[in-house]
């Protein structure tokens, strides 16, 4: 660590036995406080991307900075590493500058705050937490714009900075930096929101100080953390050998024309620790899909996967980071070069679950999942109303989640398991739009034994004039299938003018100018299926026809046949299925879909945009 921590009482703690059951305690404790967290920021914060979707990800660590509990893993490594200042009691650190922290945050919308715990003038724990704020300035409204091509487009940079010292509110700086962004008062509540969830944090921990005492509370830290690397040693030695598998995927295009950008990973163990390396990966991008990787980050994607698929009794924590070992190539992709542009990253994001996906299940197929993690669909929508006031929306959308060893892929849920979607009657009522339509699109989740989950069709009715901008990906690439299972849709986007005339948006584009009556469809991509269509029961899929997720015609990619009235088929559904075993052979292990040369000849005709083109390096 670079960072100097400052500490009054010298006394080094002490070694404590902490008994099974008081650990737990403390262990559910820190839960609870980690759940507090989220309460406090959802019920304080202003904008629509953390309140209602829950876009902010808290953590509470040990005095090391080591994640005992939270989400995404520990960021305060990165920041330890790069600090150059003294941390002293009552201070609070703020920062959004991946570059100033070893990627601890991933893009400058991240407000992140850091608040050390102090107890008896030694440091004992942190409290942290990040979100994702609507608008930091920049050059398009909500900070995001998909032709940056460096960090100093995408709005304003905060280093470290201690936003309190020593106790005293450093408004001075606070007020300069919300100075910069389109909706002030929107984030300072969300600001403030995020340093009072820390407070929380930090209230509890001292709470569980005066009950078990400093020393018992570092004890029980250090156990949580080797109880996880015994876990993950155990799992990585079991489920991971030494041979190398690698896989790859791709991020469609950057926004600039360019694309696909392709992902490598290699995976190997070397005796208990797993080696992840992504040698191979391309290039960065002269567009603004960069993704700054931290590795501690990358650690934790690991460790969740792992522990989801193989034993979700396993509280997650930093314990086994010394376990995992990850090469990123400087200048790649993954790992970009300042002042290279970062603010949509997501794509890259979303991709690195689908790569763990296609990884670790190789050598045992029935732990593989399908892909459909594959992105985070955004729309911004701004402009003056009729009285002249500001609105700004910034909303994730949701896409199909593959299908899994364990059963079908939620139909249009998000990429992470906490967030919700901004209701429709809060848009409609805060926003100068109206919600057409909001369903599930039949057959766009890829067929198997578990069904890919369904993407979403959202249709926006614009009652104002305003600019529109639009994140997403998988329009080019599927989001392909596993065991047998077949790709998900790609996305679209469809601008439906009032005049009744129709444009084809790319998935990436700022600054489309909408007008009162025109329809926006926002049509998100399905998760690719899990093994054999033709082994899913056949009942099943009657039952989804009659609910609208699969068609009447999408029922014969599971070889089931319906009569007139709708109602199963024995016989025909046999007839069927036994054909259709025979056509087809053997079973693939990973259905991709068209290569890569065959989709760039049929881009333009099956989705009336052109195909991206070779990124300038492999021209």
């Amino acid at each position: 660590m670079t960072a100097n921590i400052i500490e009054t009482n010298s006394d080094p703690f002490k070694t404590a036995e902490v008994d099974p059951v008081t650990l737990d305690i403390i262990e559910n404790a820190l839960r609870n406080a980690r759940m507090e967290m989220d309460a406090t920021v959802f019920r304080t914060a202003m904008s629509p991307g953390i309140r209602e979707q829950g876009d902010a990800f808290p953590l509470i660590a040990d005095r090391n900075g080591k994640m005992i509990v939270g989400q995404f893993g520990s960021f305060i490594d990165g920041f330890l590493n790069a600090y150059q200042g003294d941390i002293e009691e009552g201070d609070i650190i703020w920062l959004s500058d991946p570059y100033t922290c070893e990627g601890a945050v991933s893009h400058c919308n991240d407000w992140l705050i850091l608040l050390p715990i102090y107890q008896s003038g030694r440091l004992i724990a942190w409290a942290s937490h990040f979100g994702h704020q609507t608008d930091i300035g920049g050059k398009v409204p909500g900070s995001l714009p998909t032709d940056a091509v460096s960090i100093f487009e995408e709005g304003i940079r905060i280093p470290p900075v201690k936003i309190y010292k020593k106790g005293v509110y450093q408004d001075d700086i606070v007020n300069l930096v919300i100075h910069q962004t389109r909706v002030p008062a929107w984030c300072r509540a969300d600001l403030e929101a995020i340093i009072a969830s820390c407070r929380m944090a930090e209230r509890r921990v001292g709470e569980m100080c005066e009950r078990f005492g400093d020393d018992v509370i570092v004890a029980a830290c250090d156990q949580l953390l080797a109880r996880n690397h015994r876990a993950m040693k155990h799992l990585i030695k079991t489920m991971v050998k030494e041979e190398k598998l690698t896989f790859t995927d791709y991020v469609c295009d950057d926004g600039r024309g360019h694309g696909p950008y392709k992902i490598h990973c290699t995976m190997w163990r070397e005796g208990d620790r797993v080696v992840l390396d992504f040698e191979g990966t391309d290039p960065q991008a002269e567009g603004s899909i960069n993704f700054y990787l931290n590795e501690n980050m990358f650690k934790m994607f690991f460790g969740i996967y792992m522990i989801m698929v193989f034993d979700p009794q396993i509280l997650f924590n930093d314990g086994f980071y010394d376990l995992v070992d990850v090469r990123i190539p400087e200048g790649s992709l993954l790992k970009p070069k300042f002042p290279a542009a970062l603010s949509c990253r997501t794509h890259a994001l979303g991709r690195i679950f689908d790569i763990l996906g296609g990884l670790l299940g190789q050598r045992q197929p029935e732990f593989l999942n399908a892909a459909g993690f594959s992105s985070s669909p955004h729309l911004m929508f701004s402009g003056f109303d009729k009285s002249g006031e500001w609105f700004q929306l910034f909303q994730i959308g949701f896409g199909g989640i593959p299908g899994r060893p364990f059963g079908d892929g939620p139909d249009g849920h998000s990429l992470w398991p906490g967030f919700t979607n901004i209701p429709n009657e809060f848009l409609e009522c805060y926003f100068p739009m109206r919600i057409e339509k909001y369903e599930s699109i039949a057959d766009s989740g890829g067929a198997g034994f578990f069904r890919g989950g369904n993407g979403i069709h959202m249709t926006y009715c614009f009652l104002e004039e305003g600019m529109i901008s639009i994140h997403d990906d998988r329009w080019f690439t599927y989001p392909w299938g596993v065991n047998g299972g077949t790709p998900g849709r790609r996305s679209e986007k469809i601008l439906e003018r009032a005049d009744g005339s129709r444009e084809i948006l790319p998935s990436k584009c700022d600054n489309i100018r909408v007008r009162d009556g025109d329809l926006l469809h926002y049509i998100t991509w399905g998760g690719g299926g899990w093994g054999d269509p033709l082994d899913r029961e056949a009942a099943l899929v009657v039952l989804e026809v009659s609910r609208g997720l699969v068609s009447c015609e999408g029922a014969a990619r599971y070889g089931v046949v319906l009569d007139k009235a709708g109602a199963l088929d024995q016989a025909a559904t046999e007839k069927l299925r036994k054909k259709m075993r025979k056509a087809r052979g053997e079973v693939p292990v990973f259905d991709f879909g068209p290569d890569i040369d065959t989709l760039r000849k049929s881009c333009e005709s099956e989705t009336g945009l052109p195909a991206p083109q070779q990124p300038v390096w492999n021209r």
